[in-house]
């Protein structure tokens, strides 16, 4: 009789807490179990599904203090990748914050002429960057591309990265080719088609991948890999 008092009492106070998990030891005493999904502060929680033993911090437990370093920054796909050319200069321009990222722009020069040199050396013809579509020479290119390697936004203009005789690099929008545009600006050359496969050039501007194969169906965008 006694027993059954205790398991009366035990599933009342479990009803009394709204459902929190319980369970009783051999002495039938009651044990409350926090759990840390269910909108309650229970168990041994400090909040609502947080702290104490079984739970994640609560927000206020968590110490934000300290000197944080940036790890990793980059806007344009592929322009770091590109043009720093070793794992350390990489890594370096990635921890440097945006406005201080014109420091590399010889770095990013050196590399594009270096591009071209090989380019030329296949081709047997001494081959240097030629000034590209949208008026930038080796040296101002590869400084807008070191400093402002950002996504930014136009607010009183269109946003792309490339629009031919509009806006240029003021950040971009899904259907933007942005690897194709990079490459028509690295070995396009005035016109754009300086070096596009005809005329008995090597493929530069673009990777040949089309708008079709990179957007597959609704955002984001994903499809099962190819067997």
């Amino acid at each position: 009789m006694k027993t059954y008092k205790l398991r009366i009492l035990f599933f009342a106070i479990c009803a009394s807490l709204l459902f929190v998990q319980c369970d009783d030891d051999d002495n039938g005493n009651v044990i409350e179990q926090a759990t840390c999904d269910d909108g309650l502060q229970n168990g041994d929680e400090t909040g609502v599904d947080c702290g104490g033993t079984a739970c994640e911090p609560c927000v206020e437990e968590l110490d934000f203090s300290g000197t944080y370093t940036q790890e990793d920054h980059m806007g344009r796909p592929g322009i770091n990748t590109v043009f720093s050319g070793t794992d350390a200069l990489k890594n370096n321009f990635n921890t440097t914050i945006t406005s201080g990222r014109g420091d590399f722009q010889d770095d990013f020069e050196a590399r594009l002429e270096l591009y071209h040199d090989v380019y030329g050396d296949a081709l047997g013809a001494d081959i240097d960057y030629e000034t590209n579509i949208l008026g930038l020479d080796a040296a101002t290119f590869t400084f807008v591309l070191a400093n402002t390697d950002a996504l930014q936004v136009a607010p009183q203009g269109p946003t792309s990265y490339f629009i031919p005789g509009g806006v240029a690099l003021t950040g971009r929008t899904l259907d933007d080719d942005v690897i194709d545009v990079s490459l028509t600006l690295m070995f396009g050359g005035m016109t754009g088609t300086r070096f596009d496969g005809n005329n008995g050039t090597p493929q530069l501007t673009s990777d040949g991948v089309g708008f079709g194969d990179r957007v597959i169906g609704a955002f984001p965008y994903m499809e099962s890999p190819n067997n």
